[in-house]
């Protein structure tokens, strides 16, 4: 039955979408607890390649910085309250707070914001994704061992909570609705933080935005893109109400590895290593990811991709397993779960590759970019912004194609089919092999560049600027960015 669900579902394109929802219920009633595995590896004592590991990948320990410069030194103290100010309390809400890009910028923010003047609560309503089988709670458990308030609140409990502690402001990045609805009625001002639009890629969706945002203050864009996707959604939002801020390289959370040693403890040699951090579901498009590495690996025999991270959907996992089980080049695809250890993965690759349909702006790609390695990435929320004019690595095509009008439907209808950016992607990544000496001494420019382009302290004085001039009444300010579309 597993295998007919697999089968089904790869060919769910060619069913009329009436028909396609009456199999998808029938099928998920049959069969839709049944799965072959319990998701992805995520064992790091095992190396890529048999035989040859040294190590748990994990535990390997940080290094100082020998390219260390000026600028890659301890932040300094962004804007303190002024005197007689008391410092302005945020609470930094999310629905889950696991793993991803958009967990740990919420950490992120929990933690620097302090040095800006603003006292902060990191509030979630869960640790634990839906279905989700593995080890889950590492961020809470990260942000109290660095001293950061978190708080677990429900529909039943948050409003005492917030009658009891009276935030100032909350900064919410996907948060729960009920979190909105009590913060309206105790009048605390909510600043949202457009991270994506995944909630926003179906027209059923946009009516009830719109009821929504009459509740909301602010919202903070991450990238150009997601500002404008928004907008076009919600064209009643008022415009100067909503401004772009960039997200920025969290240094303190990047710890350098020894290069050598991450690649032993992988088993890796002479190998050229591409590395996409990236949950299994459909947004990144793991599957065709795998379909053009393996027209890549027909030509280099060196090549390999590592993939590691959470399975949100465990039956895409499945589906992506399952076919790079059956190619020829299988032996060089490692599918793996999340690795703690993510500054490891990056000093033992190669490159760095994202396929995505759509993003806000991907951590990922930046803290690659920031470790010194070259990016492929398709045409997504951010990408044009951190692979600036070319010289750190090639932009692709949306794999749906205009990145401004895609939806669900489209992204359903592709994911499993050839997609319009494989010619390119496959093309891109065999560049950066074929110029593999000329990237591999540029290692230290790019993570110059990174560093300097996607500051830290600027996106953390810029969300603190808006979060002050919404408790103060005062209009949202406008900052230049520096997008290039």
């Amino acid at each position: 039955m597993h295998r007919l669900l697999l089968w089904a579902q790869r060919r769910a394109h060619a069913v009329p979408v009436p028909l396609r929802r009456l199999g998808r219920l029938v099928l998920g009633r049959v069969g839709g607890g049944e799965t072959e595995s319990s998701g992805p590896l995520e064992d790091w004592s095992t190396p890529l390649l048999p035989g040859r590991g040294t190590g748990d990948l994990e535990s390997l320990p940080p290094v100082p910085d020998a390219g260390a410069g000026p600028d890659l030194a301890p932040p300094t103290v962004g804007r303190p309250a002024s005197a007689g100010e008391a410092p302005l309390r945020v609470v930094v809400a999310i629905d889950v707070l696991d793993v991803g890009g958009m967990d740990e910028f919420v950490a992120f923010l929990g933690r620097r914001l302090p040095r800006h003047g603003v006292q902060t609560v990191v509030a979630y309503a869960s640790t634990t994704m839906p279905g989700y089988q593995g080890q889950s709670g590492r961020l809470v458990r990260a942000l109290e061992r660095d001293g950061v308030a978190t708080v677990a609140l429900t529909a039943e409990s948050c409003r005492e909570w917030l009658r009891a502690h009276r935030p100032d402001v909350i900064s919410a990045h996907g948060a729960p609705d009920w979190l909105l609805d009590v913060a309206a009625e105790l009048g605390v001002p909510w600043v949202e933080t457009l991270h994506g639009m995944h909630h926003f890629l179906h027209p059923d969706t946009w009516e009830p935005e719109r009821r929504r945002s009459h509740r909301i203050q602010a919202q903070i864009a991450v990238s150009e893109l997601v500002r404008r996707q928004y907008l076009a959604r919600n064209p009643n939002f008022p415009a100067e109400r909503i401004v772009t801020v960039p997200n920025g390289v969290d240094e303190e959370r990047l710890r350098w590895v020894d290069r050598s040693q991450a690649r032993a403890a992988l088993g890796l040699r002479d190998e050229f290593v591409f590395l996409s951090l990236a949950r299994y579901g459909l947004q990144k498009n793991t599957f065709a990811l795998v379909t053009a590495f393996a027209q890549v690996a027909a030509v280099h025999p060196a090549a390999h991709l590592l993939v590691a991270g959470r399975a949100d959907d465990q039956r895409y996992y499945e589906q992506v397993r399952a076919h790079a089980e059956r190619l020829t080049c299988a032996s060089r695809i490692h599918l793996r779960g999340h690795c703690a250890n993510t500054s490891a993965l990056l000093a033992a690759a190669d490159a760095f590759v994202l396929d995505s349909f759509f993003e806000g702006w991907p951590l990922a790609s930046m803290e690659a970019l920031a470790a010194g390695l070259p990016v492929v990435m398709s045409d997504v929320g951010g990408a044009r912004e951190q692979l600036g004019d070319g010289g750190r690595g090639h932009l692709v095509d949306n794999p749906a194609g205009d990145p401004e009008a895609i939806d669900w439907q489209l992204i359903s209808d592709l994911r499993f089919r050839s997609q319009g950016n494989q010619d390119q992607l496959v093309s891109a990544m065999s560049a950066l092999v074929a110029d593999r000496a000329r990237w591999a001494a540029d290692r230290q420019r790019l993570r110059d560049e990174a560093r300097s382009a996607f500051s830290a302290e600027l996106c953390l004085s810029r969300h603190a600027t808006v979060l002050r001039s919404v408790v103060q009444g005062k209009p949202v300010p406008t900052f230049l960015h520096h997008a290039r579309r």
